[in-house]
């Protein structure tokens, strides 16, 4: 069942109305797990840091020997074909997608230059400002590349952020805190996430087991712009709870306020709110 609603595909270099069928019983990617996929947002009339989602979804399927098939600026125009039927002020997701057709010996290695692309545009709104979550620690952690493919995007990494979240809501939190393989703070179930203590930014440093995401990186060189310091670092659970603020970023819902990991609470803070006005004044700045 979609997430979202108002849904246009892209398929076989067409766009066709609603939630079209585009994968078969034999490809690869349906009982393989071969899919890569990427996320950018409408609304406002803008898509910030579009191009570099369209870059990226590529670079996942080279990282999960995925022949790309589509180049990003092929890729980029096509999303704004797409978008042209949506109001402005319509919150669209945009996720193009790829994914292997068939295998090779055994099936298990994607046969290079079978590959099967399509995007999916759905009208999912923005969080209100008033959206804030709550974090607690799993027992799940996040793999490293020497099993796992975690310099992609990949839908085979998927079940595990959602044992994560499963394991979470079950305790009464509504997302994890997730540790790397070491047990150093990585990001949550769904999102990057920073901190802020004394006034300073701080956010996990990417070490391979995680993706340091493209709203992850506006925002921080949005506040770095904007006069305040920001770390990457490596971060304890003991360093959250020592923490000012605490918030999320991601592409879906740009900044998310958390107000408590296990029995710490937080205030939504000043640096929070400040990173969700410095995105919104860039974003709409690119009109």
């Amino acid at each position: 069942m979609a997430t979202g609603t108002n849904i246009r595909t892209y398929f076989k270099e067409t766009w066709h109305e609603g939630d079209v069928p585009i994968m078969q019983a034999a490809d690869h990617g349906s009982w393989l797990g071969s899919t890569v996929f990427d996320g950018a947002r409408f609304f406002d009339g803008v898509a910030p840091d579009l191009r570099a989602h369209c870059d990226r979804v590529n670079r996942s399927a080279e990282a999960l020997m995925i022949t790309p098939t589509v180049t990003t600026d092929e890729m980029v125009a096509i999303v704004w074909e797409g978008l042209s039927q949506y109001d402005p002020q319509t919150a669209v997701y945009i996720r193009p997608m790829y994914w292997a057709l068939e295998g090779g010996e055994m099936g298990i290695l994607p046969k290079a230059g079978a590959t099967g692309f399509a995007i999916c545009l759905e009208a999912i709104p923005l969080a209100p400002e008033t959206r804030v979550t709550t974090l607690t620690r799993t027992r799940f952690r996040r793999p490293v590349l020497e099993d796992n493919v975690v310099n992609a995007k990949a839908g085979c990494l998927y079940p595990n952020n959602a044992r994560m979240m499963a394991e979470a809501q079950s305790k009464g939190f509504l997302n994890a805190l997730v540790a790397d393989a070491v047990g150093n703070v990585a990001e949550t179930a769904s999102a990057n996430i920073f901190m802020v203590k004394d006034g300073v930014v701080m956010t996990p440093v990417p070490n391979g087991t995680f993706l340091a995401g493209i709203t992850r990186t506006r925002h921080m060189t949005n506040l770095r712009a904007d006069g305040h310091e920001v770390v990457e670092t490596t971060l304890t659970f003991d360093d959250f709870h020592g923490a000012d603020e605490v918030f999320m970023t991601g592409n879906m819902m740009k900044v998310t306020p958390v107000t408590a990991f296990d029995d710490t609470s937080y205030q939504i803070g000043p640096i929070t709110r400040r990173a969700r006005e410095l995105y919104w004044d860039w974003a709409l700045s690119e009109k």
